[in-house]
């Protein structure tokens, strides 16, 4: 088994290795293996475990929830159901959040829209004078 060092991980998601550190800290990345002189040792299953962590971290999951959804991953199978319960709320959740964004998008262009037209009908004033 391939195995990544908290730097090569670091550079690879680009992100701090002071975050990673802190992730692993509070859970979120559970089993992380070291070598002989304690340093971190990140497998392929590590890495998708960090990608899952940034994917709801991204998205707006607050860090005790996903600690949560780690401890039902290392916990094994039997969680499967709550694990599946836990994404389908967070889908909801997030599905609201850009339909809410969406709306607030909306809201902005039709500002900027405003604000062109503004100006062309400036430019075009001054034209004619």
């Amino acid at each position: 088994m391939k195995y990544c060092s908290i730097g090569e991980v670091s550079a690879k998601f680009n992100i701090p290795e002071s975050t990673l550190r802190y992730y692993e800290k509070k859970g979120l990345l559970p089993l992380v293996e070291r070598d002989e002189a304690g340093r971190r040792l990140f497998s392929e299953d590590q890495i998708a475990l960090l990608n899952t962590v940034i994917c709801l971290k991204n998205t707006q999951m607050p860090i005790g929830e996903i600690k949560r959804y780690m401890d039902w991953v290392v916990e094994g199978d039997n969680t499967i159901g709550l694990r599946l319960e836990m994404m389908k709320k967070h889908k909801q959740a997030v599905l609201a959040e850009i339909s809410l964004m969406m709306e607030s998008l909306e809201g902005i262009d039709f500002k900027i829209d405003r604000y062109i037209r503004r100006l062309q009908e400036k430019e075009e004033a001054n034209v004619q004078k």
